[in-house]
């Protein structure tokens, strides 16, 4: 008898070793790894602040610059006490691209290793960052880290990099949009002359100012409330283009900050649709909506509007949310560090850094 139940309990535990070795083996590979590829571990890097005199690369990681527009970017960065410099590749073309995949990330390499340039601009987005992901030298970043700034495409570089070494990356002006006083003075709050409590507030528009007649510019709180968390996000077609790659944003406990340009709603509607269905969206602490131009488009009678869209995505979450920030595709947008520690309030509008981006 005692062979025998020796016996039946071995056998019992094989089959329970081969159980536990099948059912993992039918896990999808994405499924065992989200831990990995979805969450940041890195010690958080923080870029050197800048100064008068700093030298500022100028890349184009996606669509190719006019002349004229880059030389306007040059005069920008001079007006502001800095050092433009670009490489030549900056000024080629290669199809609707700056040029080729391989150029333009040696070009993004080459601008973190040269010890010369002390921070990177892009000089605008388009499309083709998501395309040289996998050709960026992470290490080099992680060994000479300095500020990169930039939004819309270069949502993916942002956030990847962020991601993938712990370096904070800035959500701001690209190189062809920096040319207001508000954008500027922004910049310079958050990385020129930066504080421990840094309060971010929407632009005062004057009275006869354009926006204040456009629902688009219009600033309302979706849902009450503060959160706490760090900063993430960007562009929302580049976050959606994200998902299921290893550059996969993790939102769990995560202030999300989102825009977009040009979208129908039917399209705003798809994009928050699948970003609620993902696996950590619900999880995020607060949720702060720029404003999203040209995304207000009716195409036929009965059409829901951009508002009622954004409102029936967002409000069932009972996240603290609102739509209307002063960031996007807008003459006046934030400076916005991805990576730090932020306390969001719903009803008032304001977003306080609870540390400095830079040291």
């Amino acid at each position: 008898m005692k062979k025998k139940a020796k016996k039946t309990k071995s056998r019992r535990n094989f089959f329970t070793n081969l159980f536990g070795i099948s059912v993992t083996s039918l896990l999808p590979i994405s499924v065992l790894a989200s831990e990995k590829s979805n969450s940041t571990t890195h010690k958080i890097i923080k870029p050197k602040k800048l100064k008068k005199g700093d030298t500022i690369g100028l890349i184009a990681p996606g669509y190719a610059i006019k002349k004229e527009v880059l030389e306007h970017a040059k005069s920008t960065l001079i007006d502001m006490g800095f050092v433009p410099y670009h490489t030549d590749r900056i000024t080629w073309n290669y199809g609707y691209f700056s040029n080729t995949d391989q150029e333009r990330a040696d070009d993004l390499n080459e601008m973190f290793a040269n010890q010369k340039v002390d921070a990177i601009l892009c000089a605008r987005g388009g499309y083709g960052c998501t395309r040289i992901m996998q050709m960026i030298d992470y290490d080099n970043i992680k060994n000479n880290p300095k500020a990169l700034i930039g939004f819309s495409d270069i949502t993916a570089l942002l956030n990847g990099i962020y991601q993938k070494t712990g370096l904070i990356t800035f959500h701001g002006p690209v190189g062809s949009t920096l040319d207001d006083k508000y954008s500027i003075q922004q910049l310079d709050n958050i990385l020129v002359n930066p504080k421990s409590n840094t309060l971010i507030e929407n632009v005062v528009f004057d009275a006869n100012s354009e926006e204040l007649n456009n629902p688009e510019f219009d600033r309302y709180t979706i849902t009450s409330g503060t959160a706490i968390g760090k900063l993430v996000g960007g562009s929302l077609t580049l976050i959606n283009a994200l998902i299921g790659t290893e550059d996969e944003i993790d939102f769990t406990n995560k202030i999300v900050f989102i825009e977009d340009v040009e979208e129908s709603p039917y399209r705003i509607d798809r994009m928050l649709t699948q970003l609620i269905e993902g696996k950590t969206f619900k999880n995020a602490s607060g949720i702060m909506i720029g404003v999203c131009i040209g995304c207000d488009k009716k195409p036929q009678p009965g059409s829901f509007t951009l508002r009622e869209v954004i409102l029936d995505r967002i409000q069932h979450l009972n996240i603290p949310a609102v739509y209307g920030m002063s960031f996007g595709h807008v003459t006046n947008n934030f400076t916005i560090p991805i990576g730090i520690n932020a306390n969001f309030n719903a009803d008032k509008m304001t977003l306080k850094l609870l540390e400095k981006a830079v040291f």
